[in-house]
């Protein structure tokens, strides 16, 4: 067999070896590394390499190899899985680098942390002042993670609304101008829906590249021909418009109306509908 044949079956079937491991091994080790995994990647990558090139290597040998060192994550992480101690010695503890705004130097000591690298790690998270800082702490895989002080985190809609409305996964129903039943069956809408919709903005299935229903029922479209331009939705702003018409109607009523019991009425509801409008805006508006 020639030796460049020989090269590719074996560097194959390793890849195929390699495949089947990390799909054992799970999406765990795919994402963040612990220290003891790092090395035995490197480790198992050698190997790998090693015996794809070195002929001398005997094939049988060099994958018991590999298949003992891959099975280490999988025993370290269930002894980890049942008992904290041996999991803090394999992974580590997390470490505070900020506290209330104050930074713990001999933390950072210990982790071999400069001041810079520091300040570095928060700029990615678009923070530039320590005392903006409430804790910051260094996880076991490196990633430093930072909470902010209450008064400078930004607003989210919680903070305005007690009880905002749950947003629900968009559904993809068109991909590659073909339509997708099963998400539109999930939002409970029909191709029906779906052509009537597209006709408002004035395009064809064909012409969609991708197309998406959020969680209020409005439908957003990508076209193959990004030149087109796409009349936008305006379900929302409808309904807003038509909510401030009632209430509108509501005022005029009161002011109409001879009935005193009439007229508390149409108040009362107009005020009722007037605040329900403020609350509602921020999400029709747009």
């Amino acid at each position: 067999m020639p030796i460049w044949l020989e090269v590719a079956i074996r560097s194959v079937s390793i890849l195929i070896g390699l495949f089947v491991i990390t799909r054992i091994l799970g999406k765990k080790q795919l994402s963040k590394l612990s220290f003891f995994e790092y090395i035995v990647g490197i480790t198992v990558g050698d190997i790998a390499g090693t015996m794809s090139t070195d002929l001398d290597i005997n094939l049988q040998e060099g994958i018991t190899s590999i298949l003992i060192w891959s099975l280490f994550p999988v025993l370290i992480s269930y002894i980890s899985l049942h008992n904290k101690k041996f999991r803090d010695f394999v992974e580590g503890n997390s470490t505070v680098f900020i506290k209330n705004g104050k930074v713990l130097e001999e933390n950072l000591k210990r982790e071999k942390y400069t001041i810079d690298e520091l300040m570095e790690q928060l700029r990615k998270k678009d923070v530039f002042r320590v005392a903006d800082v409430e804790f910051a702490v260094l996880e076991p895989n490196g990633d430093l993670n930072v909470l902010l002080k209450r008064e400078k985190q930004p607003l989210v809609v919680g903070d305005v609304f007690p009880n905002p409305p749950s947003e629900k996964e968009p559904q993809t129903v068109v991909m590659d101008g073909k339509i997708l039943d099963e998400p539109l069956a999930t939002v409970g809408l029909s191709r029906g829906w779906l052509k009537t919709e597209l006709d408002k903005q004035g395009v064809t299935v064909e012409n969609v590249f991708l197309a998406q229903v959020d969680s209020y029922g409005q439908l957003t479209v990508d076209l193959y021909d990004d030149k087109l331009n796409v009349q936008q939705p305006q379900e929302k702003q409808l309904l807003l418009a038509a909510m401030k018409k009632v209430q509108a109607d509501f005022e005029l009523f009161a002011l109409e109306t001879q009935s005193e019991e009439a007229k508390q009425m149409y108040e009362k509801n107009a005020k009722k509908l007037n605040d329900l409008i403020q609350k509602v805006t921020p999400l029709l508006k747009h």
